[in-house]
């Protein structure tokens, strides 16, 4: 809603709407892979998966010196603005401009590099070029920061379903791999431009001698070095893979396994997002109570969703694995259910870090915490992947995770009560080891396929919220009492 002064104001924005929003995205990514995951499985085969994580991790790297740290410092600095059009606009424009800017320089040095250094795959590496020009056409931040997560989610939802449909009508054997890659290029930046059209809500035109795009470098750069941890991630795992093992099929295992495991954790990441813009408001209006309310809730959530999402998918691997992927796939069961202890731990790391430590300006001990990972990670992947191969960059990846979160903690041991954040886990926890042990029942009594996976999921969910229920949870509770008021229930 507009003020008189044309300035936006946020009080009817609902932060459960926001995140029914943003959820109900993470939801469509979550079942975009599940039906196209096994046909590309089988058409793409290990090795052509493969090919395209070790190609897309090269081209990561420039992406991630492209974006600096824009993507959550223009949330952050479009959130302290909510209420003041006139500064947005300033802010929005000078950021932006310093995003065009360092694509632009990337972008040079990443065709010098494919054209004139780097000899192979040339054409799936050139096609990668546009997802770095998706970069500078991604201002997701801006609607983000006020707190718009519905126009987010309404686009992210059609390119999802036009992207479902282009891979069943155009992929149909393995020498496709190259529309594959140019499509899925494409749509990323079809799908970053179509954002453009809600800018003159929010924005002005800008008046291009006032700007001072290099006055917010200093702040981005800031926030640039966890972003190349986070890179280390998720790229470097998949370069010293190739690298070390000589054969892409390690990459191929790994990325199946990864994909799933990050795609569950989004569900818990999800949350995040919508209250980074919240936190950052609190914190400019210097609520500190509301502000360590926001995140104390954010922790019982990670918990909430996040254990049962971690122990179900570890319970229902070997069950799901064989179907889904067919043959060719052997690790990844093992795969993910190493990788599924990603998905509490970043969520605990998501709080500190992004939602906290970032919207309180205080980037520099997300960017120490992210580096011992780094490090962590990279002496980790060296030791490990010669011996274990792909288990060993996951459970590289696992370890130097932890590491992050337990530093974050450390940082934050004085502002936050640790002991509090962990008692919160204790009827989460009992619950998912109890429907963990449930799982595992029933994948000796059932044989891999679709219908025994839908049942183990459904039979685990089902008894995780009975057991919640019988143990009185408070965010349970609160749920209920919010869908039966939606519902106008008595």
């Amino acid at each position: 809603m507009k003020t008189k002064s044309g300035k936006i104001t946020n009080n009817s924005k609902s932060l459960k709407l926001n995140y029914i929003y943003n959820v109900s995205y993470q939801i469509l990514t979550l079942i975009t892979p599940l039906i196209t995951t096994p046909y590309l499985s089988r058409v793409l085969k290990v090795d052509g998966i493969g090919l395209y994580s070790y190609t897309s991790s090269i081209v990561a790297y420039f992406i991630m010196v492209a974006a600096l740290g824009t993507l959550n410092y223009g949330n952050r600095e479009i959130s302290y603005l909510q209420s003041d059009r006139k500064k947005r606009t300033q802010t929005f424009w000078e950021i932006e401009l310093l995003s065009i800017i360092s694509v632009a320089v990337c972008l040079a040095a990443y065709l010098i590099f494919t054209i004139f250094i780097y000899h192979e795959h040339t054409t799936l590496l050139l096609l990668q070029a546009m997802c770095l020009v998706s970069v500078a056409a991604d201002i997701a931040w801006l609607l983000q920061g006020m707190e718009e997560f519905g126009k987010v989610a309404g686009r992210n939802v059609i390119f999802k379903i036009i992207n479902i449909a282009f891979i069943f009508i155009a992929i149909h054997n393995k020498d496709d791999l190259v529309i594959y890659v140019a499509g899925m290029c494409i749509m990323e930046l079809l799908s970053n431009l179509s954002i453009w059209f809600y800018v003159p809500k929010y924005v002005d035109r800008p008046d291009f001698k006032k700007l001072h795009p290099f006055s917010h470098l200093r702040a981005t750069i800031a926030l640039f070095i966890p972003t190349v941890a986070t890179t280390i991630y998720t790229a470097m795992d998949k370069t010293m893979l190739n690298q070390i093992t000589h054969t892409t099929i390690e990459n191929g295992y790994y990325e199946q396994a990864s994909k799933i495991s990050k795609m569950v954790l989004t569900i818990v990441t999800a949350l995040g997002a919508v209250m980074v813009p919240r936190i950052g408001k609190y914190f400019s209006e210097n609520r500190t109570k509301e502000v360590k309310d926001l995140l104390y809730k954010s922790f019982r959530f990670v918990w909430f969703m996040g254990l049962p999402l971690c122990f179900g998918l570890m319970g229902t691997a070997h069950n799901f694995s064989p179907w889904f992927y067919g043959s060719g796939y052997d690790k990844v069961p093992n795969l993910l259910i190493i990788l599924a202890l990603l998905i509490p731990v970043i969520g605990l790391s998501n709080v500190i870090g992004i939602q906290y430590l970032i919207t309180t300006r205080r980037e520099n001990l997300l960017t120490r915490s992210v580096c011992i990972g780094a490090v962590a990670n990279f002496v980790l992947n060296m030791i490990m992947i010669p011996f274990l191969h792909s288990y060993g960059a996951a459970i590289a990846s696992v370890i130097s995770e932890l590491i992050i979160t337990i530093v974050q903690f450390w940082y934050v041991r004085k502002e936050l009560s640790v002991k509090t954040v962990f008692s919160l886990s204790t009827k989460y926890f009992a619950a998912s080891i109890v429907m963990l042990i449930a799982l595992i029942g029933l994948n000796y009594i059932l044989k891999p396929c679709i219908i025994s996976t839908l049942i183990m999921i459904t039979a685990g969910g089902a008894l995780y919220f009975i057991l919640l229920f019988l143990l009185k949870d408070s965010m349970l509770d609160e749920i209920i009492n919010t869908v039966k008021a939606k519902l106008h229930i008595n």
